[in-house]
């Protein structure tokens, strides 16, 4: 018989800075909410319905987490639900359901990040300071090599992001 999947997938935006706590042991503890909005079509119009969530990360991922992520930034994570069970000061037994976050790349810039810079916080992400679009870093763009025909690894050489195919406001799902 096969066992149970749990497993949380997320995107989306902090709801708030990262709280970082110590364990009497000295592990990092980082919690944080996430907002996730997904667009719903209610007769002919279409609404945002977010969904908030409760996160928490262990170890140096928590560090991180304090260090470079701030209210906005938006993070892709994957991690598993919890709930937590415990009674308050009047008795009163209170439930939280939380995801455990195991794998975190932080998607946007970073309060860590300076003007003009490359690379990303931890696990991956944009550089740069604020303002602006995402900076790529120097070299072909995307289905080119540098001598401008198709690379390797695109062989068909379809346009990428930047030779002007590309719409990131298109609503088409695919």
């Amino acid at each position: 018989m096969a066992r149970g999947v749990n497993k949380a997938i997320l995107l989306g935006n902090l709801g708030k800075d990262p709280e970082v706590r110590y364990t009497q042991s000295g592990s990092a503890v980082a919690n944080f909410s996430l907002a996730t909005t997904e667009r719903r079509k209610q007769g002919e119009e279409w609404t945002d319905h977010t969904e908030w969530h409760n996160i928490v990360v262990f170890g140096k991922t928590a560090e991180n987490c304090g260090q470079y992520l701030q209210k906005g930034s938006q993070v892709y994570l994957e991690g598993r639900i919890q709930t937590r069970k415990w009674d308050d000061k009047d008795g009163n037994t209170k439930y939280m359901t939380e995801i455990v976050a195991f794998d975190i790349q932080f998607l946007s810039r970073t309060k860590g990040q300076g003007e003009g810079g490359g690379g990303g916080g931890y696990g991956g992400g944009y550089g740069g300071g604020s303002g602006g679009p995402p900076q790529r870093p120097a070299g072909p763009a995307r289905g080119g090599s540098p001598q401008g025909g198709p690379s390797q690894r695109d062989p068909g050489g379809f346009p990428g992001p930047d030779d002007g195919g590309f719409d990131p406001n298109d609503d088409v799902p695919f």
